[in-house]
């Protein structure tokens, strides 16, 4: 009933005159609807148009981004059902996902599922993904694996940005926008010839908005926007077949982003309470307040250039692209989302440094025959440094916590010196534990080559009837080192060993053993009629109801990190894989277009570059076995294996003088898909067996009217878990992934309607909806582990993350004047019925038990100002 009514709702406000997301752009003039047969798309890497293009593709041109006062990629979801884009913990991570595959965001060792292009250049991490729109011409949103032209990372679709080329004609806009939270807006662009052969362009623009979410503890506000860019284009262009494209961006970003609420209490949230400190409470998330203790900060600096080379010999066109980027982001948090002082800083210092080169060649043999050879190639460096650290009232803190945990047996202090007495010296430890400023200090180090060679073939078999076939071979190759290092004194304690160390003193002398007589505990434990019982005794230090010390192992926060490479693990890994895509194309009439395609995908295998990196169970045992192990080490992964995906998908496109339509019926499957989870303290990295999706995909158009045009687009999909038995929570095999709605639609409508002045008044909106899905499938928090890190019971992870659903209902709207002389005026809203929702939901850090989500953005609203020349 739910969906019914949601949908009912949507009619009824596209049938009021809301908008299409396919229309043209004009520098003179606002915007005029087009039908799919006039909009050029790049998909293929070759100019079609929407209508004869056999991919599953949707074009956002840059008029709807202007009207719709869409502001950058994660605005972009609201016009694309089959699109999710979510920023979470910093200005610096999002997460992409197409027809419910995606990961990769706050890892830097893990490339998105879903590729970014801009221009041809590939943006391989989500802090250069990041950008407002200055002069975009279209954005492609392609769905399924598109492996065969775009390479590794692109396993769950590709998002392709393309700017304007400079223009031999002057002219340009200026746009200023303002909004509630005092959003300021200021971009322009001007473009032009320098002579016949040369024109320029330049772009540029402010993005500022104080912060949403009021701080209760420092005073300030967070989740603010502080951002600018500019870019500037050299377009040299002989007509005569030649054109070369140079372009240079810079972009920065100084935020206070981005603010957690509590969703969920445990025993730690009563701890932050009784030093003072406050979060915020379960019934608060969505009263746009937090609680730090310092104000967190994302220095973000982003940039690059390129240069394009395009020589059109009649039947063959040959094309170079060269990039250079890179992106520098400094950011700080106060990470355990509380104004008590528990985690002292969390900082990081990530530097990226990508080369790109692609080659390729489109040719023609005949009427018939079209064909693309090409090459690749992918370099690319990555340094981190990261450092966290216990804060001032970690102490008293962990104080609280160890004597709740022992029920009131236990505190700091009678910690130190009953670890430290079992070890040998009761004074080892005294004021060690939890001091301000131990933590850990991080260094990661990750190089990337990668190649790739690939081909595509058109084939026009019979008139209207052409069938494709392409092939791809990628070839792609990490080395990493770490340098990680944990003076935390008490997660680098053994609590099996010492737990065992007090059973043997209490257990042995009721047997006649001394247990501080090496001799005599030698003789109980080799005695054939003692061994069992000393083996009893042994195991007996792993069990959590006899070694009431292991209760407290959930609070060795940065426990020793064995590094990498070592003696057993290389630090290296490399892969190889084909792609292939094979599809038949039917013109069945000059207005219907029939498709059906094979596809196949492939992601290369990612790095962990967190504090969760883990040797793997086998290379445990082998560090053990030759005694390099350091202290409470416990197995997991250090990488994912790469990511097949496969397509089998059916389309139609329909193009009538009054409608259009395009329907995608689809089967996707990933084998090994690379999950990505938070665990509180860093990121669990594994490979799911098989991840497979069935979905139905429909985008419509219609006119009723000369000046009304509704639009429809939906995605219906069916996601599971084939397999995935080793997930951070257990196995989740038969069970839905998170992330994947089983329904999204988006309505809307655009009226235009003309002034006897020549003026034109234009009311666009759209109403996106999406069914309820889980944000996450378990919380690795809550799950309960043995010593050796062997999960023992994963209902209370699944449980909870089966508490906390997303359902969204977003209504965006504008009405804007046009003049004639090319003034335009806006007023827009942007989650106009102010549907707040939770984007993610996370195990708290330092918290165990307690559990922090990010909510969505409150509905904002202002009015805009463009002038066209």
């Amino acid at each position: 009933m739910r969906v019914r009514r949601s949908l009912l709702a949507g009619v009824a406000f596209a049938s009021l005159a809301w908008g299409p997301h396919a229309v043209a752009h004009d520098n003179a003039t606002a915007s005029e609807p087009l039908s799919s047969d006039e909009i050029i798309v790049t998909a293929t890497k070759r100019e079609q148009t929407l209508q004869d293009v056999p991919v599953a593709v949707t074009v956002t041109t840059g008029a709807t981004i202007e009207q719709a006062q869409i502001r950058d990629l994660k605005d972009l979801q609201s016009v694309v059902p089959s699109l999710r884009v979510n920023q979470l913990q910093s200005s610096a991570n999002t997460n992409f996902y197409i027809r419910g595959f995606g990961n990769g965001a706050n890892n830097a060792g893990i490339e998105p599922s879903v590729g970014l292009f801009i221009d041809g250049v590939y943006r391989s991490r989500s802090a250069s993904m990041i950008a407002d729109f200055p002069d975009v011409e279209r954005i492609e949103v392609l769905r399924g694996p598109q492996s065969t032209l775009f390479g590794k990372n692109a396993s769950a679709g590709v998002i392709s940005i393309v700017t304007m080329k400079p223009q031999f004609t002057f002219g340009g806009d200026l746009e200023a926008s303002y909004g509630n939270y005092n959003a300021v807006v200021v971009k322009g662009m001007v473009t032009g010839p320098i002579s016949d052969t040369v024109a320029f362009s330049l772009a540029g623009g402010l993005n500022k908005r104080d912060g949403i979410v009021r701080d209760l503890a420092t005073g300030e506000r967070t989740n603010e926007r502080d951002r600018w860019f500019t870019r500037g284009q050299l377009l040299f262009d002989d007509h005569d077949g030649l054109q070369v494209r140079l372009i240079g961006d810079y972009g920065k970003i100084d935020e206070n982003c981005c603010a957690a609420v509590n969703l969920r209490q445990a025993l730690p949230t009563l701890a932050i309470f009784a030093l003072g400190g406050a979060v915020t409470q379960p019934d608060q998330k969505y009263d746009n307040i937090t609680y730090n203790n310092f104000e967190s900060s994302n220095r973000i600096r982003n940039w690059g250039f390129s240069g394009q080379l395009d020589y059109d010999l009649g039947s063959t066109k040959l094309t170079s692209i060269t990039a250079y980027r890179r992106t520098d982001a400094l950011t700080n948090q106060d990470s355990d989302f509380s104004s008590a002082d528990l985690l002292g800083r969390n900082w990081q210092d990530l530097r990226i440094k990508t080369f790109t080169q692609e080659l390729r060649a489109n040719f023609d043999v005949g009427d018939r025959l079209h064909g693309l050879l090409g090459g690749y190639y992918f370099n690319e460096k990555i340094d981190q440094n990261n450092e966290v650290s216990w804060g001032t009232q970690a102490r008293a803190y962990a104080n609280s916590l160890v004597q709740g945990l022992s029920g009131g047996a236990l505190s700091i202090p009678t910690l130190e010196t009953t670890l430290g007495a079992l070890e040998g010296n009761p004074a080892k430890y005294a004021g060690q534990f939890f001091r301000a400023g131990t933590g850990m200090t991080e260094a990661y180090r990750l190089k990337n080559d990668a190649w790739s060679l690939f081909g595509q073939l058109d084939f026009e078999v019979a008139p209207e009837l052409t069938l494709t076939g392409g092939i791809n071979y990628t070839h792609d190759k990490k080395r990493f080192a770490t340098d990680a290092v944990s003076n935390d004194v008490f997660a680098g304690v053994d609590l099996v060993a010492d737990g065992r160390t007090a059973i043997f003193a209490q257990a042995l002398p009721a047997f006649g053993v001394n247990p501080n007589n090496s001799a005599a505990v030698q003789a109980f434990a080799t005695n054939p009629a003692t061994a069992p019982i000393y083996q009893a005794l042994f195991k007996s230090a792993t069990d959590p109801a006899v070694n009431r010390l292991l209760g407290l192992q959930q609070l060795q926060y940065f426990p020793p990190f064995m590094n990498v490479p070592n003696a057993v693990e290389p630090g290296r890994v490399s892969d190889g894989h084909f792609s292939y895509t094979a599809r038949v194309a039917w013109d069945v009439t000059p207005t219907v277009n029939l498709y059906a395609a094979f596809a196949t995908g492939y992601k290369a295998a990612s790095i962990n570059l967190s504090r969760n990196s883990l040797p793997t169970q086998p290379d445990l045992a082998q560090l053990r076995a030759r005694g390099l192990a350091v202290a409470n080490l416990t197995y997991g992964s250090r990488y994912a294996n790469p990511e097949v995906a496969t397509v089998y998908e059916f389309g139609l496109k329909g193009n009538w003088s009054v409608a259009s339509a395009r329907v995608a019926i689809f089967k996707q499957i990933i084998k090994d898909f690379q999950s990505n989870i938070f665990t509180g303290s860093g990121f669990f990295l594994a490979n799911a067996g098989k991840q497979s999706a069935f979905g139905i995909e429909f985008e419509g158009s219609a006119r009723p009217v000369e000046p009304l045009t509704l639009s429809l687009s939906l995605t219906y999909l069916d996601a599971r878990y084939d397999s995935f038995k080793l997930s951070a929570v257990g196995d989740l095999s038969g069970t839905r992934p998170a992330g994947a709605s089983p329904l999204s639609v988006t309505f809307g409508a655009e009226f235009v309607q003309p002034v006897s002045n020549g003026d034109r008044i234009i009311l666009r909106g759209d109403y996106h909806y999406e069914a309820p899905f889980m944000l996450v499938e378990g919380l690795p928090g809550l799950v309960v582990k043995d010593s050796s890190g062997n999960v023992t019971s994963v209902a209370a992870a699944i449980q909870a993350a089966r508490e906390f659903k997303q359902e969204i209902n977003d209504v965006n709207a504008s009405l804007t004047y046009a003049m004639a002389n090319g003034i335009e005026l806006t007023v827009w809203g942007r989650n106009l019925l102010d549907n707040r929702t939770i984007l993610q939901i996370f195990d708290s850090p330092a918290q165990p038990g307690s559990i922090s989500g990010y909510p969505n953005q409150p509905r904002t609203y202002g009015v805009a100002a463009r002038y066209r020349f």
